[in-house]
Formats: C-alpha cells, structure tokens, sequence
C-alpha cells in the first residue's frame, strides 16, 4: 500500500478553473443528462488505461473499437495497454502526478477510492449507466460499495466465489490414477510430490513465486485488507477477531510445511525471486495454485500448452476481494464524466464491443466456428506459415474489461461447453458470502504504519511464503519488525472499524 495525497486542493483548483470555462467551452454534463459534445457530432475521446502486455495490434483493434464507439455513442477511447509488472507503479503515478486519464482498471480500487482519486458513481447507475447497473449482479454492487455508501467503481461480471484451484497435468493424473479431490491439505500433497520427485524428474513438482499463495485460505482466513498488511479473519465467523496471521499457530504449521518441502527440492529454487508470470507455455509443472472459477481449467490449459486438470480447495465464499477482482472506474478529474460512464455502459452490455476488446477484430484474430465459438488465428510469418509458440498478435485480459456473460465462448483445442455462462450462473447461485462482503478498512490516519509494515512484508513473506528460509530463524525476526512497524496499532484500528461495521450492519 502506498502512502495516501491528499487530491482535495487540486480537484477543487480544476473544479475552479472548469467553472471559469464554463461560458466558452459548454461542455461540462451533468450525472442526469445525456447531453454532451458528441451530440454535436464531435466525438469525445476518452484516455484507457488497462493492464496487459501490448499488443502488436493494439492499433488495429483501438481503430476499430474507435469505429464501433463513434457509430453508437460518439466516444473514441485511446486504448494504452501497460506490463503486468509495471501497471500499479504507472497507475500510481498518474494519479498522484494529476495525469489527464479517464477511464482504468483498478487492481488497488479500495484504497485510490479513499484517497479520492475516482468518481463517484451513484448518480450515474440511474442514468447513463443504468442499463449495466441492471446486467450486474447485485452482489457484485453491494462488494464496490464502499463504507460512505459510495459506488466508486464498475465489477466485472464474473464468478462471485473465486476459489483456490489446485491444477495437475492430466497426463500425469491419468498415468499414476491420481484422484485429486482427495487432495486438499498442504500436507496431503507430501507423498505425491515425492513421487513425482522420483518418477518424473523432468517436472518441478510444486511451482510457486514472489507473490505466493493464500494457504492460509485453507484454514479459513482472509485478508482484511490488502496482504502486504498480513491481518486477517476466520470470515465464516461472524464475531472472529482480527489477527496477525503470522503469529497464529496455523501460520506456523503451513510455514514449516513449505520450509520442509523446499528442502526436499519440490519447491522450485527460484521461487523468491521469481515474479508471478502466470502459466508459462509448455513448462513441465505438475503441481501450482490459482484463483479461479467454474471450467478455469480450459483456460489454464490453453495457457500452459497441454491438458490441465484442477480442483478447489476452498469453499465457493463471496468475500470483498473477490467482488473487487476486476474493476474498472473514472478518474474523478475526468472532464468527461457522462462520456466515460457511456463507455462502460457500453461495454457492459454490448456483445459486439466486449467481444472487440476481449478478442479483437474477426476474420485477423478469430474466426467462428460451426458453433459459433472463437478460435484464435495463430500469427503467422511472412510466408503466412503459423508461428509456433507465438504470443498472440492481440488478446484482452478477460476479467479486467468488463460482463463475461456477454462474451463468446472459445472453441479449439480446449473447447469451452456451449453452456458455459449458464454453469457460471448456476455456481454464483450456490455461493455463499463472507461476515464481512463490503467492509474496507480506512487506514488513512496511519500512512506511516502501513508504509513501514509494508516494507517489512517484503524484506521477508517472499522467503517465509515459499519455504526459502530457516523458519526458526527468520518468522521471529519477521514479527518483531512488524511490531516494531506498527502492526499492533493497526490492528486494533482495524478491529475498531469491524466492530463498529458489524454493529451497522447487523
């Protein structure tokens, strides 16, 4: 987490300098009304900032989906695409440096709400942006609503219950008559990581980096809040306290765990270092993590080359980070409010847009199948032979552009179920969710805190968290930095905020 600005002084300084232009310029809209410059036939073109690797395309899609916008709202959006790895850092600063922008994912939405950094929406989901506040689970809603009553961003409409997935190879299940439900324990997986050790050395048995999993999740905890602030909650219980989730005794039990097996060589050696690189193609894996939905496991078996198989560890629970895993929101400095609500509206509820952005442009980067599902286009040489192994020359990053429910579904190799959107609904039914769906602490009165505990998360969770380090030596160390940090001070704070939260909410 990154200390809070203060965004007071300069907004009302724009909101000053807006009024003063108001007579010349006549452009400003108000939430309720649909007027606005394109409806002088002047497109609004409105500055989108996504996560994702650039595309060698991007250009040839962003002038198509400017075709589209222009056709039906008269908006055209700059489409800028930045690394995974550098996307938090850039967002942070365009925000902080007060960078013209309008439209963004947001993967820390929570904490650039309370520093003010995105509009407030609640006006326009009754107006202009009414038709995707209908298409949006209201569960999805209530999890963006922050504690003022404020809607400070657009979820996208996905699985409500991310649950921890573990993946194997179905080779290998198949080979050695693995029945992975029965796995669901970080100790259970001790004996097949040993055979896979042993039988199948080309295979790293257990795959994990810097950003590690959420093994603690397995015993019932979540985070309260990001987790480089390591305070979490039993959220089934509704009266469970806030902790310090390394000083807990399940903490201890999975840190030994990790410790032993990373002795044993099934833990990549690298895993400390290594940044979260997602499923590399073709690499021989046989156990990793991720967070995922119903038939996540197409998609990771696309990403990884060969047939994957994967069960869920954790319950179908609903909690606050799940509803916020893809949220896309307006700078609260965007001069074009109506406008960018416009746009998300639009690709919330539009399939010919949604598809655009997720797929790109028919005929160059997909045809359809019989079924009418999508099979990507290879890039090819200059030859027009396929390239193997090649990056696609475009692909939107699904959870971060807006409805599912609206997409196409996927053909190919690892053909999607046509009624994949209907397994989605389903699942979203049976979740159940958290004692604390919605709650966000402020921690905007100890910045220095939170800075100070999150430098000491990273000195030492990367090592503890993938079994690097001798936990006898370092786990003390780690707590007593975090004491020295703060984190009591925080904690009670945050146990404060739940306690007056449940009172509320009850």
């Amino acid at each position: 987490m990154r200390l809070p600005r203060n965004l007071h002084l300069r907004r009302l300084a724009a909101a000053f300098a807006l009024v003063l232009m108001l007579p010349l310029a006549g452009c400003f809209s108000s939430p309720g009304d649909g007027e606005s410059p394109a409806a002088s036939g002047h497109a609004v073109n409105l500055i989108y900032y996504t996560i994702g690797d650039p595309d060698k395309d991007l250009k040839q899609v962003n002038d198509k989906i400017n075709e589209v916008l222009a056709k039906k709202i008269g908006v055209t959006v700059t489409y800028i695409k930045v690394g995974w790895q550098e996307y938090e850092d850039r967002l942070n600063t365009l925000v902080s440096a007060g960078t013209p922008f309008d439209v963004a994912f947001a993967p820390e939405y929570s904490t650039y709400a309370q520093r003010g950094a995105w509009l407030k929406l609640n006006d326009y989901l009754s107006t202009v942006g009414k038709e995707m506040y209908d298409a949006i689970d209201p569960v999805f809603w209530e999890g963006v609503r922050m504690d003022d009553g404020g809607i400070y961003g657009v979820p996208t409409n996905k699985e409500l219950a991310v649950r921890d997935q573990w993946m194997y190879p179905e080779a290998l299940v198949k080979k050695y008559g693995i029945d992975i439900s029965k796995y669901t324990t970080l100790a259970s997986l001790e004996p097949l990581l040993r055979m896979i050790k042993e039988k199948e050395p080309a295979y790293q048995p257990m795959e994990l980096d810097k950003d590690s999993q959420n093994f603690f999740a397995l015993d019932g905890y979540q985070y309260v809040a990001e987790k480089t602030l390591p305070l979490m909650i039993r959220v089934l219980d509704p009266k469970a306290s806030v902790v310090n989730i390394f000083e807990t005794p399940e903490a201890r039990k999975v840190l030994d765990l990790l410790r032993r097996y990373y002795v044993a060589g099934y833990i990549n050696e690298d895993a400390a270092m290594r940044e979260n690189q997602g499923l590399q193609p073709g690499t021989p894996v046989f156990w990793k993590a991720a967070g995922g939905g119903p038939l996540s496991e197409n998609s990771w078996s696309k990403d990884r080359g060969y047939k994957l198989v994967a069960y869920p560890v954790t319950p179908a629970l609903i909690t606050t980070e799940s509803t916020r895993g893809g949220v896309m929101v307006v700078s609260a400095d965007t001069k074009h409010p109506v406008e960018a609500v416009k746009f998300l509206n639009l690709l919330n509820t539009d399939p010919e847009v949604r598809n655009l952005f997720n797929f790109g442009i028919e005929g160059v980067h997909y045809t359809l199948d019989g079924k009418g599902q999508v099979v990507p286009i290879p890039p090819k040489d200059e030859n027009g032979h396929p390239i193997p192994d090649a990056q696609p020359s475009y692909a939107g990053v699904q959870y971060t552009q807006g409805n599912w429910f609206i997409l196409k579904t996927m053909g190919g190799e690892y053909p999607d179920p046509l009624d994949k959107w209907d397994q989605f609904r389903a699942a979203n039914k049976e979740a159940v969710e958290s004692s604390t769906l919605g709650f966000t602490p402020d921690l905007s009165r100890l910045p220095i805190q939170v800075q100070n505990i999150q430098m000491v998360w990273e000195k030492y969770f990367p090592s503890l968290m993938t079994g690097s380090v001798d936990v006898d030596a370092v786990l003390p160390k780690f707590n007593q930095e975090l004491r020295q940090a703060g984190i009591d001070e925080v904690r009670t704070e945050v146990q404060r905020q739940l306690d007056a939260w449940r009172a509320a909410h009850q």
